[in-house]
């Protein structure tokens, strides 16, 4: 099978000196073939221990479960489950932070603060918190007993979510019933409702997988928001991205998860000038080398420039170069198999957070109170482990590529007001109006493997920049993207269409850059996905209509956790036409699919178009922006 278009990737793999024993997850793929069917079509059920259930697809065995419950009842309660579980990781994350800056303010976590006074006090606005004549000290204070509310059940919507959208999306949610009250308890909802023997009404069930998906983008923009207040919101930064970032004169360290909590001081305290002595004493001449992984490294890309390792599908081969010294993580897609992969070879691996750690993994416990301390801990183990590192088996691929990355919802309105002061977004609107800008489409999600890695995401954004539509990403997407020379401005030159192009030079010209911006703009991990939507709520706001109006679509063509489930789900909710390249376990029930690809249209504005042939799914994305300029009174 073809394992990945990354070229540095495949250098890796294809040369190696880990030893045949190496399984990748490739390997582990091929060797679950076949897959089972009826998971691929969401027709099992294991919720009660009478089970497992299965559906026969094709009307010859039994078409209910051993309670009763049909096939379309089974798909539904699967698929909400999927969002639940999505939204409690997103949940934690942001419940993490909301712990960590109320440590800070209360001066339990000295070695974090308040970085960005000016988002505390725009968000503090924004959830009408007053700050007028009020210390910062004050503000957040009063902010972070808001955020905390917003997990309990508070009794009235999500401050974060009814503040961000348009009035026609909170119109939609309250006629439908999906409006949360609490983030955690929307979780627990849905598990509940989804047990033995309670909801099993499928449309029913699927509405109140909505109703989380809803709870998740508010998890997601809470969190994006506090990561801002703390480390500081993202401004544009030129860096590297792809396995090549790696050096053998250094000792190199990989951050990986998804919290910047942990990777952020760690990427503060690497730049000790004593901690660099050390790394040269023991032989490393370069020193220390920073680098990240999935979106972990997202975060510290856009806020530090540390280069960008590799993605999460790949998150073992940066191990197989050879050169790695120590793998950091927090939580989430984190592959127990690197640290068997680890065994291979000198690296260490470290788990830092007490609901993530796995065998054969060290655990160094991280603790908001001691944050440097504890960063300066992980680094010197990096150290110690470079001593260890066996020169045979090095195998870096020369592969990087310039990024330029961190295009906060600031910095975007940020560059569009050197271009009109008085009305920033004035440029924006009126190119999409004379159709210099088609549309703009939010690539999202995950690398999974059951396609090439990075295929989908590089033959579609290739084929919608050549029609002039703009495109923002996150993730995995987002280190797509870098890692093959997208975020660069020679790429807006390659790439985009005419009328795409003219825009973006007279924008870079315009913020000082003498270059064009990049056709692709970096705006996060996947938590961040929420600064899109704050762009589209403005666009759609400024001009009166709701954001389901907009020629805004979202693609998450190699998707594969939980969280972009959730993350899908809620973009349908916002209103947004959602491309999956991978189809999730649902075709078992008829209704379910026709639910999410055409009956929640008429009720949100939003939808899944599943399709995964690339070429095919720009079609029907362009067709969609189309009909929405139409709408809009667009030629």
């Amino acid at each position: 099978m073809t394992q990945s278009t990354d070229r540095a990737v495949t250098e890796v793999l294809n040369n190696h000196k880990g030893g045949s024993q190496i399984q990748t997850v490739w390997d582990r793929y091929e060797a679950q073939q076949p897959q089972c069917g009826f998971g691929e079509l969401g027709l099992c059920c294991r919720h009660c221990m009478q089970g497992p259930c299965r559906i026969d697809p094709f009307g010859e065995g039994p078409d209910r479960g051993i309670c009763g419950a049909t096939a379309d009842t089974i798909v539904a309660r699967g698929l909400a489950r999927a969002i639940a579980g999505g939204t409690a990781s997103h949940s934690g994350h942001a419940l993490h932070l909301v712990h960590t800056l109320k440590k800070a303010l209360t001066g339990q976590a000295p070695d974090y603060a308040i970085k960005d006074k000016d988002k505390l006090k725009a968000v503090a606005a924004r959830c009408g918190i007053e700050i007028k004549d009020r210390s910062s000290k004050k503000i957040a204070l009063e902010l972070v007993e808001l955020a905390l509310a917003e997990f309990g059940d508070k009794g009235e919507p999500l401050t974060w979510a009814a503040s961000t959208v348009t009035a026609g999306r909170i119109e939609a949610c309250d006629k439908l019933g999906i409006v949360p009250t609490s983030i955690d308890g929307s979780i627990a909802e849905v598990m509940h409702r989804t047990t033995y023997g309670v909801d099993a009404d499928p449309i029913n069930i699927l509405l109140g997988g909505l109703k989380c998906a809803v709870a998740d983008y508010t998890a997601c923009h809470l969190a994006t928001d506090l990561s801002d207040i703390i480390f500081g919101t993202p401004q544009p930064v030129i860096s590297k991205a792809n396995l090549g970032v790696l050096r053998e004169e250094a000792v190199n360290i990989a951050l990986h998860g998804h919290n910047p909590l942990l990777s952020d001081i760690i990427a503060q305290v690497a730049s000790d000038p004593a901690l660099i002595t050390e790394a040269k004493k023991a032989g490393a001449s370069e020193g220390l080398n920073v680098v990240g992984i999935c979106c972990t490294g997202n975060e510290i890309l856009m806020r530090h420039g540390i280069p960008l390792a590799t993605s999460s599908i790949s998150q073992e081969v940066a191990i197989m170069t050879g050169v790695l010294d120590a793998m950091v993580v927090d939580y989430q897609c984190i592959m127990p198999a690197v640290a068997t992969i680890a065994e291979c070879f000198h690296t260490k691996v470290i788990t830092t957070m007490p609901i993530a750690k796995m065998p054969g993994a060290e655990h160094i416990p991280f603790d908001e109170e001691n944050a440097v301390k504890c960063a300066t801990a992980i680094i010197r183990q990096g150290i110690e482990r470079f001593r260890s590192r066996n020169p045979d088996k090095i195998c870096i691929p020369h592969e990087s590529s310039t990024a330029i990355a961190g295009f906060s919802a600031e910095a975007i309105i940020g560059a569009l007001s050197k271009v009109d002061a008085d009305d920033p977004l004035k440029p924006l609107i009126d190119n999409i109006v004379a159709g210099n800008i088609r549309g703009i489409c939010l690539f999202a999600g995950c690398n999974t493997v059951k396609v090439p890695q990075d295929y989908n995401y590089v033959e579609m954004v290739k084929r919608l920049l050549a029609e002039n539509v703009l495109i923002m990403a996150t993730g995995c997407a987002s280190s797509a993207y870098a890692r093959h020379g997208f975020m660069t401005s020679e790429a807006t030159t390659k790439y985009a269409g005419e009328g795409l192009a003219a825009v973006l030079t007279a924008i870079g010209e315009a913020a000082g850059l003498e270059a064009p911006l990049p056709p692709v703009l970096h705006i996060g991990s996947c938590v961040d996905n929420p600064r899109a939507v704050d762009i589209a709520t403005a666009i759609a706001n400024k001009l009166g209509v709701d954001i389901s109006k907009l020629p805004v679509v979202a693609s998450a063509p190699e998707a594969t956790t939980e969280k972009a489930v959730a993350i899908g789900t809620w973009a349908v909710v916002g209103g947004l036409p959602t491309h999956l390249g991978v189809i999730p376990p649902v075709l078992g029930s008829k209704l379910v699919a026709e639910t999410l690809t055409s009956t929640v249209k008429d009720l949100v504005g939003g939808y899944f178009v599943i399709e995964p042939d690339p070429n095919k799914a720009v079609k029907a994305l362009l067709a969609i922006i189309d009909e929405r300029r139409a709408g809009l009174g667009l030629s």
